[in-house]
């Protein structure tokens, strides 16, 4: 039952925001550095060879400035599976709280 990892899908416009602008934020509102369990790992999903490129590019430079070993890992995206009902918008339902 544990042979997943929860994940958000972003759905963006590029001519609005870049996948690299998303990977800033990404690192932002979260710890690369912490090694998790499969279900809470970090992980960057692709949908193309772009996008693959760009996260590897994020990663390395990452590298270059973090104290600690970057546990992220850049994966090709396959299938999503949409959460129940009581988890979507978590952080708006969490309004004050800490979420991560």
């Amino acid at each position: 039952m544990m042979d997943y990892t929860e994940c958000v899908l972003v759905e963006f416009d590029p001519e609005v925001v870049t996948f690299e602008d998303l990977l800033i934020e990404f690192g932002n509102m979260h710890s690369p550095t912490s090694p998790r369990s499969r279900q809470y790992r970090s992980v960057i999903f692709y949908s193309n060879e772009e996008q693959k490129m760009i996260a590897e590019e994020y990663l390395d430079g990452l590298r270059t400035t973090s104290r600690g070993e970057i546990h992220t890992k850049v994966e090709p995206m396959t299938k999503f599976y949409k959460a129940e009902e009581y988890h979507q918008n978590y952080i708006a339902k969490a309004s004050g709280k800490r979420y991560f």
